[in-house]
């Protein structure tokens, strides 16, 4: 089979495809022919070994995959051979087959197509996780989403809106303010714009936003916790902006407010059945039409190293995704 390979740490372009052997399930895994993978921030930084888990070299990159089931081991059950599913795994799924662990492999509903499926499991389980677990968001608060226009910023802010929230988006241009206008968001402002934090400020009438989901960090962190309400939630997502924040602790003090941190692999170790009940519902409701994970841009195994380096330079909309399918196939 054909993978992307990691073979030295360090930038993307450093990436190779290559034929290697098919992998073969252990007891408790599940061998999936990937039909399409997503491509996630983590990737960008796993390659680099700036991630919190390091592989062994050389390894393939790719966290989340849907496709067919090949293979399942001797002790699995419940999954079988020609079944239809999504899966994340820590790494491996940039190939034309992926293993992944029984318990993180999910069956997909026949009105759910591979790429909308691979697409949802890491953005939208994270940003679920952060609203529902995290957050307790409540229907009629304000939900500020920065980074709202990449992949976990759009999954937020669909999700905000179908749990009942008001979403403001904020993103850094006028093609991303539309494109999470037409994923549901009812106000935008661009942190391009110096005054960005007056707009929030104008739009809540002085009093402030009850969720923060802080995909970014960097410079937007500190600003973005003195928007926050009394007793508000400021939920860290992640670092896409490079630098990780310090925040003053009066800030929260004087608001009342609380950080939250949101670690969604670890909540899918941690709490599977959670996780499980998550995913479900969230397949749920791709079925009927309720979300619509927006692509951004689809690539085969050899574009990998330009899908990542795209997220990297902020240049992307929704979600990336691999198609394995050899060419001409």
């Amino acid at each position: 089979m054909r993978a992307v390979l990691c073979k030295a740490l360090g930038p993307p372009e450093a990436l190779v495809v290559e034929e290697v052997p098919s992998p073969r399930p252990g007891p408790r895994q599940v061998l999936v022919s990937v039909r399409a993978a997503g491509v996630n921030f983590p990737d960008t930084l796993i390659v680099q070994g700036r991630y919190q888990l390091r592989p062994e070299l050389p390894f393939s990159p790719g966290s989340e995959f849907a496709g067919v089931v090949r293979e399942v081991g001797a002790e699995v059950r419940g999954v079988a051979p020609g079944d239809r599913v999504v899966a994340f795994a820590g790494w491996g799924g940039f190939a034309e087959e992926a293993l992944a662990e029984a318990g993180n492999v999910f069956p997909l509903p026949p009105e759910v197509g591979f790429p909308a499926a691979a697409a949802l499991a890491m953005a939208y389980g994270t940003s679920l996780h952060a609203l529902q677990d995290r957050a307790r968001l409540g229907h009629g608060e304000t939900l500020l989403v920065l980074g709202a226009a990449g992949g976990v910023g759009l999954a937020a802010v669909e999700l905000g809106k179908l749990l009942g929230a008001r979403v403001v988006a904020a993103a850094s241009s006028q093609a991303k303010l539309q494109a999470c206008r037409e994923q549901g968001a009812e106000e935008v402002v661009s942190y391009a714009d110096d005054g960005w934090r007056d707009a929030v400020k104008r739009l809540t009438s002085g009093r402030g936003v009850d969720v923060v989901y802080d995909p970014v960090g960097g410079a937007l962190a500190e600003p973005a916790v003195r928007l926050m309400a009394w007793e508000g939630r400021y939920l860290v997502v992640g670092f896409a902006g490079g630098d990780i924040p310090r925040i003053p602790l009066n800030l929260p003090l004087l608001k009342g407010c609380a950080i939250a941190g949101v670690y969604w692999g670890e909540f899918t170790r941690r709490d599977p059945a959670a996780n499980r009940e998550h995913l479900a519902r969230l397949l749920g409701w791709l079925a009927q039409g309720r979300l619509r994970p927006r692509i951004g841009g689809t690539f085969p195994l050899e574009g990998a190293a330009a899908a990542l380096q795209a997220l990297l330079d902020r240049r992307v909309i929704g979600k990336l995704l691999l198609l394995p399918e050899r060419p001409g196939a």
